[in-house]
């Protein structure tokens, strides 16, 4: 398999790497000291904002969206987005973070001028954040048609939402300001015209954040992951995104991107990983060998490298499905990496947990809260299983 990128999207790559280099990991060390300074960690340090504003100016800026100025195919995003996927920090860096993407992409493609003009504007310039209120904890959301959250029409004029959400990532950042939210608006429709999404401006009477969540033991401040309640929320009619009993319809088409952007993401972070493994094989001496002549470190090496290259070959295959064919057409390939990509960047990054020791687990370098982040992802967008079973069905069915 070759894959052909862009003349633009080669440029844009060793831009994206000379910024990395230059601003991105340099800020990681920052925004901890400026986080650990600020009395409330649920507000946005400093270095967050200057380094959108470098980013913007440099063009490197919504990258992410076929079809958009900006915006690139997916198979030119893929090597740029696995670049971001280094640094927890750099995605909103560069205006390309989740569900930021996904919410923009959901606009994008569905919404009217009216809901384009009043919230996908403001999020592609990054002077707002979003996020999506999908799962709930009284089900088992992976799937999704248990989804119970009730959305009901009052009237020619607007919709009331009663329910809980658990896991909007972002809402707890301060500069969230739209949820977009999937309930059920016809409990006798057919199973899946049962549910719609509508769009919910976070500081609507009855949108309640309940508490933040962890992701073991990570808070993910200032972002955040919330519980939120939803009690008599009135929003207009007009917030209905596509009509009633869409809500299916629509997910398809946000996860598909959504999925693929964290798969790009984990093949960077992977790789920095195994260049963080490498380093420190090299560098630390045990029973009078070097950890890099260590026949077990050695084979620890060789397998990510091969683990993470064919991770990439199914990510740029998937990419180039759906540039060509579409998200529905690319749903197998879309499955099927979602479950290997989270899977494979857990086990690199547990090898160099391993190799660096006691430091692994540390806050001294970034290796944990990348491996919470991989674990995390391999429940987010739906489970591992779920995909499994999708890539069984569509595989039995071609015979």
């Amino acid at each position: 398999m070759g894959y052909t990128f862009s003349p633009r999207a080669l440029a844009l790559r060793e831009k994206l790497i000379a910024f990395m280099d230059q601003y991105v990991y340099p800020a990681e060390k920052t925004y901890a000291e400026q986080q650990a300074a600020m009395a409330d960690r649920w507000q946005i340090p400093p270095i967050v904002e200057d380094l959108k504003a470098k980013a913007k100016a440099q063009g490197l800026w919504n990258l992410f969206l076929p079809g958009h100025k900006e915006g690139l195919s997916n198979l030119d995003y893929a090597p740029l987005c696995e670049i971001m996927g280094r640094s927890l920090l750099a995605p909103e860096a560069f205006n390309c973070s989740a569900p930021d993407t996904g919410n923009m992409e959901v606009l994008e493609r569905y919404g009217t001028p009216e809901q384009k003009a009043q919230w996908l504007t403001p999020l592609l310039e990054g002077k707002i954040r979003s996020c999506f209120s999908m799962t709930e904890p009284a089900v088992a959301s992976s799937d999704a048609t248990n989804i119970a959250c009730e959305i009901k029409r009052d009237g020619n004029s607007s919709y009331v939402i009663n329910g809980r959400k658990w896991w909007s990532s972002g809402a707890m950042d301060p500069r969230c300001k739209i949820i977009i939210l999937m309930g059920k608006t016809d409990p006798k429709a057919a199973t899946h015209e049962q549910q719609s999404m509508i769009l919910v401006p976070m500081n609507t009477p009855g949108v309640k954040v309940v508490r933040p969540l962890s992701v073991l033991g990570y808070d993910d401040a200032p972002h955040g992951h919330a519980e939120i309640s939803f009690e008599n929320v009135r929003v207009p009619a007009e917030n209905i995104l596509l009509g009633e009993g869409r809500g299916f319809e629509i997910a398809q088409g946000r996860l598909g991107p959504g999925r693929i952007h964290h798969c790009m993401r984990l093949i960077g972070s992977a790789e920095r990983a195994l260049e963080a493994m490498i380093a420190r094989a090299k560098s630390r001496v045990a029973f009078k060998r070097k950890l890099a002549e260590q026949g077990t470190v050695r084979e620890d090496i060789a397998l990510s490298r091969m683990e993470i290259d064919q991770a990439r070959l199914l990510v740029l295959d998937a990419a180039e499905q759906m540039d060509l064919h579409g998200n529905k057409v690319a749903r197998k390939a879309i499955a099927m990496i979602k479950v290997v990509a989270p899977q494979m960047a857990c086990t690199v990054i547990d090898r160099a947990i391993q190799v660096h020791g006691g430091a692994g687990v540390s806050q001294d370098f970034f290796l944990a809260a990348a491996y919470a982040n991989a674990r995390m992802l391999r429940l987010a967008d739906g489970p591992d299983e779920v995909h499994i079973e999708s890539v069984a069905k569509m595989e039995i069915g071609k015979l």
